[in-house]
Formats: structure tokens, sequence, C-alpha cells
């Protein structure tokens, strides 16, 4: 039985279609698309458990390349959505974009520039190329490409002091001092990775344009940031209609380097995990009116956190005026609000800090519906599900920081 299909603007096309009990039925549903010579790029299915599965599951780990990760079957329901397991899962769907890439909009600044059009397909090549555990390769930036991040860089650097959030204003310097921010060069984003690994576990991974909330989300569960790498177009380098290096660079890394902004994130990515669809829209909302837009109370003084304002040289100045309406951030209220995308934002969201934030968006989480949980284990880079109780004894046996912490409140006393 037909149920749905869509297409997105890269031309992809997404299908979902059920079928009959008959054994065999998805194999001769998969013979259309290779009778027809269409390659298939994800494909996700639920089948029921038994021991003949057993024996197939075996088999495929005996005849095919690459790994088998089979999720547990007590009480995972053939509704749950797929997600990553580990962190090289992510391979998996980084290049299935939305919108962009090698691809402009006939609006985009650069649609009618076939230099800015060729230079972005290299861009793309980049990402699609890419596979985790590899070196970002560096990039060569033009002067007109470097003018351009010149502009943004030295006007936005002017606003930071009295705009932006402290912890962004303690990082930004270091990345100047460590990961060659400068007003005449673009930091390369495998120096930043690096860096950013050193501070939080966060990493930046090349990316061609707009990822679905659902695979963004996803990565922030495992401290992965999808990046891109080209630059807007030099014609109005003070806009952009997507995320750009210079978003990316100036608005995002600096917190990622922050502690508990970094725990922050991650949190709302762990909390998509199998997250019924509609929790993710609710989550990409949360996520859009603190990390891309959110403000914070800072002593007497509201700040800015949200990346999308501290890349945007007009709107980090116009949130902070009295113009837009300010109101507290609570996650049942905020996900209720509806937001333009090319326009500044008419409501913004105040948290009273990092932690408070991260406490209610945690709590929020608890709500979301799903048989299991999950905790992300950063040794191996894998998500743990814990839905039985040698999972959760060896999550006990895991925690020996409580013990560090008693040792160490002794040694202080």
């Amino acid at each position: 039985m037909y149920l749905e299909e869509q297409t997105n603007k890269s031309g992809v096309l997404s299908c979902i279609f059920s079928l009959n009990e008959e054994v065999g039925s998805l194999a001769k549903a998969l013979r259309l698309f290779e009778e027809k010579g269409i390659n298939l790029t994800h494909i996700e299915s639920h089948v029921s458990c038994s021991k003949a599965l057993d024996e197939v599951i075996d088999g495929l780990r005996a005849e095919i390349t690459g790994q088998v990760h089979e999720m547990s079957r007590n009480k995972i329901k053939d509704t749950v959505p797929w997600f990553p397991s580990n962190i090289q899962d992510l391979d998996r769907f980084a290049n299935q974009i939305l919108s962009y890439g090698s691809e402009l909009d006939a609006d985009h600044p650069g649609f009618t520039d076939p230099v800015y059009r060729a230079r972005r397909k290299e861009f793309a090549d980049i990402a699609y190329n890419y596979r985790h555990g590899q070196s970002i390769p560096y990039v060569e930036y033009t002067e007109a490409e470097k003018a351009t991040w010149g502009t943004v860089f030295r006007e936005l650097k002017t606003l930071y002091p009295t705009h932006a959030c402290h912890e962004h204003n303690r990082v930004f310097p270091l990345l100047e001092e460590y990961c060659g921010y400068r007003e005449d060069n673009i930091p390369q984003l495998e120096d930043i990775s690096r860096y950013l690994q050193s501070c939080t576990g966060f990493r930046l991974r090349p990316v061609a344009g707009l990822l679905s909330s659902r695979d963004f989300l996803a990565g922030l569960a495992f401290r992965v940031f999808h990046s891109t790498q080209y630059i807007r177009h030099g014609s109005n380098p003070m806009y952009t209609p997507e995320p750009d290096i210079c978003h990316e660079l100036l608005g995002h890394v600096p917190l990622f380097a922050d502690p508990s902004f970094a725990q922050f994130s991650q949190e709302i990515g762990l909390a998509s995990l199998a997250a019924p669809d509609e929790y993710i829209e609710k989550l990409a909302t949360v996520y859009w009116f603190t990390v891309e837009f959110g403000l914070c109370k800072q002593g007497n003084d509201i700040r800015a956190y949200g990346a999308g304002l501290l890349s945007s040289f007009g709107e980090l100045q116009y949130a902070l005026t009295d113009k837009p309406k300010l109101l507290p951030f609570e996650p049942e209220k905020t996900i209720l609000q509806k937001y333009p995308i090319t326009e500044f934002q008419p409501i913004y969201f105040v948290a009273e800090s990092f932690e408070d934030s991260k406490e209610k968006v945690r709590k929020y989480a608890a709500t979301i519906p799903r048989p299991f949980s999950v905790r992300y284990n950063a040794y191996t880079q894998s998500i743990e599900v814990l839905d039985n109780t040698q999972q959760l004894r060896n999550l006990a046996n895991s925690i020996s920081e409580v013990g560090i912490l008693c040792n160490a409140l002794q040694k202080m006393a």
C-alpha cells in the first residue's frame, strides 16, 4: 500500500510504502528499483523477531563488508525511527542534504554567478567525499572570499564586547590565538575541530548544505557539528540565505568550546534519537530559539548566545533593543512559537543561564515518548540503548566520577 512520497530541492525522492506479510515482498519491491536503474542511498525497514532472523544477521556479518549493528529487541517497537548507534553511522546520512549544496535557488545572490557556482561545487565535493576519521581537507580561500570574511569579522567583533555572552567573549580570543581567527584569514575546519576536541570533545564535520532536523540533531548526540565550508556571496557580505562558514565559525564554534554549552547541545541531540517525527519538530524549535537565536541573562544585562545572532551584525543589534518581544525560556511554551527564517525574529526567549536551559531541556526530553533511554559512551563513541537490567548494571559500574568527587571533597575539607 503506497503511503507517501516527497521530493526535496536536490531531486532526491523519499518514498514510504508498506508491504504485505508474504516472505520476499521487500526483495520484489527492491527489484523494481534495480530494473529501472534507480540508486537507493538510504533504506529503512522493520521486521519481526525470530530465530530465523538471528541466522540472517549472522549471515550478513559473514557475507558483507563492514559492520552489522543490531538494536535491542526487547522493547523497541517497529514504530521507532532508525538512529545512528555509533559515530561512523553519521556517514550514512551526511550527504542527504535538503537544499543548496552545489545547487542554488533562483533568489540566491550567487545564482547568476558562474564562478561562485563552480566554487560551491568544489566545497560540495569535499563534503560528499568526506568520511568519519579523515582529516578535513584544507581549502585555499581566494582573496575575494577572504575580503567577504573580513567585512563580517570586523563588523561583528566591534559588537561582541557589549552584545555577546561572557562564554563567547572568553573563548573568542583563544580562537584568535590558536585557530587562525583573523580579519585577513578564514580559519580551517580541521584546525578548529582539533581545538574543540581538546576543549569539550566536540568536532566539526563538513557538510554540503542543510540537513533534515532529525539528521542534524543526531550529529549533536555524538558531539559532532555539521559545518559548511563555503562562504556567502561577496555582493552582499552582511546577508546570507543559508548557513555559511561565517555563521558556523563566528556564531557556533566559540560556544562549542564551552563545557556547559557543549553539554546543553549534546542533550538536545540525545533527546532527538528515536523520537517521533512530531517531537523532532518540537526539538528543532527549541534548538532554533536557543542555540540559534537564544538570549540569556548575565548579571544585570541580557546577552546573545544564539549563533544566528552572533553571526548577524544587524540582528545582533536589533535583538537587544526594545523592538522585539522577549519571553522567558520555557520549552513547553517555546515549542508552540512559529518563527520566520528570512527576517529578524519578532520574539526571542531569554534563559536564566546555560545551566537553567540545560535542566529545562532535560526535563522536557523526559516527556518524549520512546520505549528506552539512551546514553552516549565517549570511550566507544557509540549510543547505548538502556532497556534491560544488565545494561543498567553496566552503566552503574562505569560511573566512577562519583567516587572521585567524594574523594576530592574529603581532601578539600
